[in-house]
């Protein structure tokens, strides 16, 4: 099963790419995240003449939203409103193989490192939090994709140090994540084909005139599986080119091969 994460930034404005993304690597299971349509105007049809028959979506108007299409039947989906604030940020999958895929938007956090004085940085930490607590309740084999917005490791940034103060890779962030990772023993699928201290990128700045040439790169997208599916994906790949395609994203698609 060939499973691709990755944060669309508007799914409608970017159909030509996630179309040439679907005919080069043929995933079976495509997880978008910000998707920024509400359900009742998602590209159905679009998704349908390509094959994915299979989709379950949640979304809302402008921004945030998670859909997860797929040639794969799925036996049930649902989706779980972290921090009871109604954003579409999570959606489910149940495979007939018994594993679940689930697919996340967590909240970018601002600008600010400071939960006192920043709103949508106490959000972040949060829903990280719910995350912890569900995690650890966590009983069916999982896999856990999308854009965390965290960049946990000091070689998962472009420069360490000078990122420790800006929001995705700051200490509190990073300790979260790592709390979170504990509470289910969840296994970096990405790190595990690329270990430190190789540096390792999904997003680059729409800022940077010519990105790949700077690649001031942060890896905030993951894919992470339960310990028993430790040992289940055979082959990993961040899809960088995919960053430099016409009218791209800003995220980089990640394409993980599971042996089930």
């Amino acid at each position: 099963m060939r499973v691709i994460t990755w944060n669309i930034n508007s799914v409608r404005a970017r159909l030509a790419i996630v179309e040439q993304l679907i005919n080069e690597t043929s995933p079976d299971m495509l997880c978008l995240q910000e998707t920024k349509v509400q359900d009742h105007m998602f590209p159905h049809d679009f998704f349908e003449s390509l094959g994915y028959k299979y989709r379950a979506i949640k979304g809302q108007k402008s921004h945030h939203g998670v859909a997860t299409v797929s040639k794969i039947p799925l036996q049930e989906t649902y989706s779980i409103d972290w921090c009871t604030k109604g954003d579409a940020r999570h959606i489910a999958v149940m495979l007939a193989t018994g594993q679940t895929v689930h697919n996340f938007y967590v909240p970018a956090g601002g600008d600010e490192p400071n939960p006192d004085v920043n709103d949508k940085f106490a959000h972040k930490l949060k829903f990280l939090d719910e995350m912890t607590a569900w995690s650890k309740g966590l009983t069916d084999p999982s896999i856990l994709v999308g854009d965390l917005n965290i960049a946990p490791d000091p070689n998962d940034v472009w420069d360490h140090k000078k990122l420790l103060k800006v929001v995705s890779h700051t200490p509190i962030e990073v300790d979260a994540m790592q709390t979170l990772i504990d509470a289910h023993g969840w296994h970096d699928v990405v790190r595990a084909f690329v270990p430190t201290p190789e540096k390792l990128f999904s997003w680059w700045s729409y800022r940077a005139r010519d990105w790949s040439a700077a690649d001031k790169g942060r890896r905030l997208d993951h894919v992470w599986t339960s310990p028993c599916l430790k040992g289940a994906a055979s082959a990993m790949q961040v899809i960088r080119s995919a960053r430099g395609w016409e009218k791209p994203s800003d995220h980089a698609p990640i394409c993980v091969d599971f042996d089930f």
